[in-house]
């Protein structure tokens, strides 16, 4: 893919530099499954530094808020929660799940001090494919869209979710969803790469709303994972900002999808949620052989990230090379045109096109 013409296409030098080297600030974020949010209980989170508390309340609508109490910066999520309210555990201060203070029962009949306008800050929250998404931006609406919360597109029968914290930047952890190249050496396992030869590899890529996918195409049938499935699937990889990671598998009525999330914990902890769901019941009972076998998929890229943030530690630049290289610069143009089209208020515009790659995996 290249640049496609545009007739004012954004000045690189008015962007602050320090945003290309953060995560997106207006976009939705991975932090906890839904299930993990239960009427009456709260749930501690970190988002690109920010601590933040999640809960579900009496009626089964989820909330965000940050975790500190306004009064002297107590973690609200050590309190208790009726359902309702969230009560500080410091001084008893009540807040609704909108963040407006109810009550301060330290206060004396003959005070005068009026707290309703007292609030915790309150973050967008929404729940798809079985997650509770946050956007942590604070500033005033650009005008710009925000990209799409993935969806899982079919009823699942089964699901298995793997979360490991990786000790490295945000956008080296994103680069690993759309690298090709590290496959073949990373992840050499008998179950997944049965044959150790390098193959050429042809594929077409077509930009989609906020990112680009690998257009559908029939798969051979070396995996022992396709032989579950039967016949030939076909396999479709979309990639959308600011970290999402969809693979979707199809194979008759058969639908099985494997999804990848990056979260910016802090400048240098992500967290990655891999989750594999499928609609097939007999599928569940490999459940105790899928999951030890996408933690140790998911734990080679955590190793590999962190020698390699490591290296970047010492001497902060990539020379991306290749053909194979193109879907990590294609990651910087699209953050590069989020940042541009949130500065100047107007719509994201994809600044890709079409295009076949070629490497070897």
């Amino acid at each position: 893919m290249s640049a496609s013409p545009r007739a004012s296409a954004p000045d690189e030098a008015a962007l602050d530099p320090d945003a290309m080297r953060q995560p997106l600030a207006d976009a939705w974020y991975c932090v906890a499954r839904s299930e993990a949010l239960k009427p009456g209980a709260l749930r501690a989170v970190e988002l690109n530094g920010e601590q933040i508390v999640l809960g579900r309340d009496a009626s089964g609508a989820p909330f965000a808020l940050r975790d500190r109490c306004p009064h002297r910066g107590m973690a609200l999520s050590k309190g208790r929660f009726d359902g309702a309210a969230l009560t500080c555990p410091f001084h008893g201060w009540r807040f609704g799940t909108d963040g407006r203070c109810r009550d301060v029962p330290t206060l004396s009949a003959s005070d005068a001090a009026d707290f309703s306008k007292i609030a915790v800050q309150r973050f967008p929250i929404r729940e798809s494919a079985g997650f509770a998404w946050v956007n942590p931006f604070l500033g005033p609406a650009s005008g710009s869209d925000v990209p799409a919360l993935p969806e899982l597109g079919f009823e699942a029968a089964g699901r298995v979710v793997i979360e490991l914290v990786v000790e490295a930047s945000y956008d080296l952890t994103t680069l690993s969803l759309v690298d090709p190249g590290h496959v073949a050496f990373v992840h050499d396992s008998w179950w997944f790469r049965p044959s150790k030869e390098l193959r050429e590899k042809v594929k077409t890529f077509t930009p989609t709303p906020h990112g680009f996918t690998m257009t559908s195409h029939a798969t051979t049938t070396s995996s022992p994972v396709y032989r579950l499935l039967g016949g030939a699937p076909a396999v479709e990889i979309e990639f959308r900002l600011p970290g999402v990671r969809l693979e979707r598998i199809v194979a008759g009525a058969k639908r099985v999808a494997n999804y990848t999330f990056a979260t910016p914990l802090t400048h240098d902890r992500t967290l990655l949620t891999n989750a594999l769901y499928w609609n097939m019941p007999a599928l569940n009972l490999l459940k105790p052989v899928a999951r030890p076998l996408m933690r140790q998929f998911l734990t080679q890229d955590q190793q590999v990230l962190q020698h390699a943030q490591a290296g970047l530690d010492r001497k902060p630049t990539m020379v991306l090379f290749g053909q194979g290289d193109l879907p990590s610069q294609w990651y910087f143009r699209l953050k590069r045109e989020a940042l541009a089209a949130a500065r100047a208020g107007r719509p994201f515009v994809n600044p890709l096109v079409t295009q076949e790659l070629r490497w070897r995996s």
